[in-house]
């Protein structure tokens, strides 16, 4: 392909990549609006695709966006800045918008259940669109009853409220993880549950009660942190009675104080308790033993949502997703003790 020598001075034209594809403006036009399909050949869109970077062309996109009245900038609303899962989803979201020029601003709930007030003057005047993360419905008012397209992640797929809905398989993610301590000989279990009201940790708790229903199962919450955790572990785990020979926990962050609190009890990990977390986060591997989880596809996640987003933004009906999950095992599982 004959490629045109530019001005330094000069910033390439969609004319200009035209004229080195071979092809019309409109056809550029197409392809770099990701509008080609149908349209053009897979092999004329990647002709332009490939002048469009060996000039060193990039569209305007401030006049494109005042042509169509959008300005290509999503929100991502989660409930924490600091759990290293969120960050892995916008990393997903936005490598995914950026391949179709969208910009991604991330906004944080408290907890995730609100309010997640509007952080601009007019979220319809400023945003295209909106992708929840882990939200309570309730958290979402700010951004409900206006024109902008909503899509929730690990949100109950009942809600109407939003145009898609990605999902974990986190019932799933439970019933590995109970196969797994049965399969071990476990038969008294400690629950701790997170203390966030949320879809996702009811969806949790439903499956680890209904996989270990005619064992014993005892429930504790915590606040998602370390400290919260180790207290509350440490309180089930000198309750009066037998204590558990296995503590089932919803986060990552949770078992950590999990295991914190039985290394003050004297308890062995995994000769006298076995512990499981639940994201596969840096964290599970840091401890010592490295933790039995399991993994969600955090990165997958957020760029699922944001190509639902993008579909409905196209005026197309997107299908509901739900991604599978994996048991890691590692060294804080092993056999139960004897009795």
């Amino acid at each position: 392909m004959h490629t045109p020598e530019q001005p330094a001075a000069t910033r390439p034209t969609s004319r200009d990549v035209a004229r080195a594809a071979g092809v019309s403006q409109a056809t550029v036009s197409l392809v770099l609006g990701d509008k080609w399909r149908g349209r053009v050949s897979e092999r004329t869109a990647e002709s332009v695709r490939t002048a469009a970077q060996q000039l060193g062309y990039r569209p305007n996109l401030a006049a494109r966006n005042l042509r169509l009245g959008r300005t290509r900038t999503v929100l991502l609303v989660v409930p924490a800045l600091t759990n290293e899962f969120f960050a892995h989803v916008y990393t997903g979201a936005a490598a995914e918008a950026a391949r179709h020029g969208f910009g991604v601003v991330l906004y944080p709930s408290p907890d995730g259940i609100g309010p997640a007030k509007d952080p601009f003057a007019s979220a319809p005047a400023s945003l295209d669109g909106v992708i929840a993360s882990s939200m309570a419905t309730d958290a979402l008012k700010a951004f409900q009853g206006t024109d902008l397209p909503l899509v929730m992640l690990d949100s109950d797929p009942a809600d109407r409220s939003a145009a898609a809905h990605v999902n974990l398989d986190v019932a799933d993610g439970m019933r590995r993880v109970t196969s797994h301590l049965l399969g071990l000989g476990h038969r008294r279990f400690l629950h701790l549950a997170s203390a966030v009201p949320s879809w996702t940790f009811d969806v949790r708790a439903a499956a680890l009660a209904e996989a270990l229903h005619g064992t014993e199962l005892r429930t504790a919450r915590a606040p998602l942190n370390v400290a919260d955790a180790r207290e509350a572990a440490h309180l089930a785990l000198t309750a009066p009675g037998t204590r558990p020979t296995a503590v089932i926990c919803d986060d990552d962050i949770l078992a950590a104080g999990v295991l914190k609190a039985a290394r003050r009890l004297d308890l062995r990990i995994p000769e006298d308790l076995s512990v499981t977390g639940f994201d596969d986060m840096a964290l599970s591997t840091a401890l010592e033993p490295e933790l039995t989880t399991v993994r969600l596809p955090a990165e997958e996640f957020g760029g699922r949502g944001m190509t639902a987003l993008l579909a409905a933004l196209a005026g197309e009906r997107p299908e509901p997703v739900e991604l599978p999950v994996e048991l890691m095992v590692r060294g804080s599982s092993g056999p139960a003790p004897a009795v």
